[in-house]
């Protein structure tokens, strides 16, 4: 019984969940926050920031000293030389053991440039990421309003559907009565045809708008994947600023792509210094310790020790002390510490092409930050002038459009008294839709080209 009420619960569950996710309507905010933190070409460039710390850490790594113990393990066969300096002719086998470590206490401020260099890596890759970000941030509002601009579209061709099905209707009814020729129904059910089409084209123009941003986002094909609608208020159309100059002086102080061109010469002017390093000498301090362990095959490890002479023969009086691996190990340790200069005299001018090389390569980095500012400048001017002619073309629009349905509504009420012919009617129709789609242009054009002067400006384009 049990059982059965938790397979209930379940179900339950998962129909509540399932439905919770078909009512989902992405807000813009939501759309640009969950690209930023799913698209793969963003988690790419995170993985990215943190190859550069571990740069970072490896350039601060080079100021440590490095330590490295060894071990060996030999055969000797025949002659050799023994521990005590004496030649015997016997198998043996033996080990070694050492502990060496290493410091460059100079080496031309290579070192510290590299880490100098490092930590601008952590910089640049933090304003990639950043760049990429603002690009996404960009598409997905554009691709937001672009759903927003199909569905209107939509509305748009749903009401000429209605408007063409009435007309249908009463022409029908006056050919029936034979106050109207049949060639006024033919017409009208072609406009309502067309109207039909048009509304197909709207429909499915929203469906893959939709499709767009879904992949944009980067979320599996899902029919049930939708917007919230959001209603754009241009009561009062106007542009912020007055000219471009305003928002040009910000974004040359601010953008991204400025910071990472600067940042790039930075980076070129230490590969500079770090090729010059190569003049100076480099100085080291080292330090060790060994020993070893020696075992002549096939005998005791034992040493022979003179302890005195017989007073009689005068022959040395012997003793035979352990002299095992332990022993060996005491006995045979020794350090040594030492200072090395290395003084670079002539490598086959192979440093004085090295040096040159980052100069001409800091000259063209120098050169990709002008450019950089030429093309912002002409982006920023661009994008003004748009927004600026869009305004025109928006106010324009709205007021043709309000013209086309007054001579709409005139063109109806003589078709009404019978003074007008359907195919006149439609003809005026057919004029205030052509009107109504280029009001609907100009106005989603107009709110993204302010969205774009906002994106220059890091202001908010979420809002």
């Amino acid at each position: 019984m049990k059982t059965k009420h938790i397979i209930k619960f379940t179900l339950a569950l998962l129909i509540s969940l399932s439905a919770t996710a078909q009512e989902k309507k992405w807000s813009l905010k939501e759309s640009v926050d969950y690209a930023l933190q799913n698209n793969i070409t963003v988690r790419q460039s995170l993985l990215d920031q943190k190859l550069a710390e571990q740069d970072l850490i490896s350039a601060k790594g080079n100021f440590l000293p490095t330590v490295n113990a060894s071990a060996s393990q030999n055969w000797n066969f025949g002659s050799f030389i023994d521990q005590n300096g004496s030649r015997i002719s016997r198998d043996s086998r033996g080990n070694g053991f050492g502990v060496n470590a290493g410091v460059t206490l100079f080496n031309g401020f290579r070192n510290t440039n590299l880490q100098k260099q490092a930590e601008l890596g952590i910089e640049s890759s933090k304003i990639q990421l950043e760049v990429l970000k603002n690009n996404i941030s960009l598409n997905v509002v554009n691709a937001y309003l672009n759903i927003l601009f199909n569905r209107e579209a939509v509305k748009q061709a749903e009401e000429q559907v209605a408007i063409s099905q009435k007309s249908l209707d009463q022409v029908q009814e006056l050919v029936d009565a034979g106050a109207r020729a049949r060639a006024d129904l033919l017409v009208s059910k072609s406009q309502l045809a067309s109207d039909n089409e048009r509304l197909v084209n709207a429909v499915n123009s929203v469906d893959l708008s939709l499709l767009n941003l879904s992949q944009l986002l980067q979320l599996p094909a899902n029919e049930n994947f939708d917007i919230q609608d959001v209603n754009i208020d241009l009561t009062e159309a106007v542009l912020a600023y007055k000219n471009s100059n305003e928002i040009l002086s910000y974004a040359l102080e601010n953008r991204p792509e400025i910071k990472g061109a600067q940042l790039n010469i930075d980076n070129a002017e230490l590969n500079y210094e770090i090729a010059r390093s190569a003049y100076y000498p480099t100085l080291s301090l080292g330090a060790g310790a060994s020993t070893s362990y020696q075992h002549l095959q096939g005998q005791k490890d034992v040493l022979q020790i003179v302890t005195g002479f017989d007073a009689t023969t005068g022959e040395p009086i012997v003793e035979f002390q352990k002299n095992g691996f332990v022993e060996q190990i005491e006995n045979n340790l020794g350090y040594n510490i030492g200072f090395s200069l290395s003084i670079p005299i002539f490598n086959g001018f192979r440093t004085k092409a090295n040096v040159k090389r980052a100069e001409i390569s800091k000259e063209r980095i120098t050169l990709a930050l002008e450019q950089e500012k030429q093309t912002l400048r002409a982006n920023i001017e661009q994008a003004y002038a748009d927004a600026k002619a869009s305004l025109l073309q928006y106010e324009s629009s709205k007021l043709s459009l309000e013209s086309q349905e007054l001579a709409f509504q005139n063109e109806q009420d003589k078709y009404d008294l019978g003074v007008s012919t359907s195919f006149q009617l439609e003809q005026v129709r057919n004029r205030l839709i052509n009107a109504q789609s280029s009001f609907l242009n100009a106005k989603y054009n107009y709110v993204f080209k302010t969205k774009v002067l906002d994106f220059y400006l890091d202001k908010p384009i979420t809002q």
